[in-house]
């Protein structure tokens, strides 16, 4: 089944790398221009037209791209040389674990506040805690990135205002790097969760049953592990899901407020380079990778409720 929702999600990917396609041929200047550079005559910026194939018409390069792609060849940039596969290799990581660490904020923080609120329905402590859910969904993430930049960086020094550590050279210093970007990243994400779970658990907790459950002298804290937290799990799994997603999509703004070297940094440069190959290889992956999440998400929801089944 999941095999099947994959091969179904192929037109996606095809879509989506032919809408960046089309976009790309709408960014000023002319890639050739600056791999001749600007003192180059026009035979030798014929020359690199023709040896990269941009002389052709537009279908015919997105065909070859298409055509090589499927083959696992995503080309070489046009300005470093460095295979694109190599590159989605190096910087992917990077992003991965700021998104990582963004959703596991929003759970960790969004859940404790979705269930204070909920326990107290329309009290002061409800309006306050929707009242700042609000306004975490409502704040840019770039605007926030640089305020967080502005004040625990360069006033207080607390953390680094820009730059990266991977994983594999010191957990403790990536997190440290991390943690102004995954803040930035998590706002909406812990507003998300507060909210929905709010919302779910007022609703169980006004259920008949429940309702039988306080009867019968079950505590609260029972019923809600027991019967609430449990009964949400999937709308949660849900939320968490397109969090994920969402948070990727932030990171091509965020990675340039922070200059991290991810993937979102990389479409940003490779965009106002022109370097085509390796915007249309950083898409692609991450298409993919919001493909993945989506099917372990729908694997996970049978895991949780075997009431589901896959179509």
């Amino acid at each position: 089944m999941l095999l099947n929702r994959f091969v179904q999600a192929i037109p996606i990917m095809i879509l989506a790398t032919f809408l960046v396609f089309s976009l790309l041929q709408l960014v000023p200047g002319d890639v050739a221009i600056t791999i001749a550079g600007e003192n180059a005559s026009e035979e030798r910026i014929q020359e690199i037209r023709e040896l990269y194939g941009l002389n052709q018409p537009f279908l015919v390069q997105y065909g070859n791209w298409l055509l090589n792609a499927i083959q696992g060849d995503f080309g070489d940039s046009l300005l470093s040389g460095e295979p694109v596969l190599e590159t989605i290799f190096r910087v992917f990581p990077n992003t991965l674990f700021v998104v990582v660490y963004a959703v596991i904020l929003s759970v960790v923080i969004g859940v404790p506040l979705g269930i204070m609120a909920s326990s107290r329905p329309n009290s002061k402590l409800d309006g306050a805690i929707m009242g700042a859910s609000s306004l975490g969904v409502a704040v840019p993430n770039f605007w926030l990135g640089m305020v967080l930049v502005s004040v625990f960086a360069l006033t207080w020094n607390w953390f680094p205002a820009t730059g990266f550590t991977s994983p594999s050279d010191g957990l403790s210093s990536a997190i440290w790097f991390a943690t102004l970007p995954a803040i930035a990243l998590c706002t909406n994400g812990i507003a998300e969760v507060a909210r929905q779970l709010r919302s779910s658990l007022v609703e169980i907790h006004s259920s008949q049953y429940v309702r039988t459950l306080h009867a019968k002298g079950l505590s609260p804290v029972a019923i809600l592990w027991k019967h609430g937290l449990k009964n949400v799990s999937v709308n949660l799994l849900t939320v968490i899901s397109l969090l994920f997603n969402k948070a990727l999509a932030a990171t091509v703004v965020v990675e340039t407020v922070f200059a991290i070297p991810g993937m979102g940094n990389t479409i940003v440069k490779a965009v106002l380079e022109g370097d085509f190959p390796v915007v249309q290889g950083a898409v692609l992956a991450m298409v993919v990778s919001v493909i993945l999440v989506n099917l372990v998400t729908d694997l996970t929801y049978t895991i949780l409720d075997p009431r589901i089944q896959q179509v």
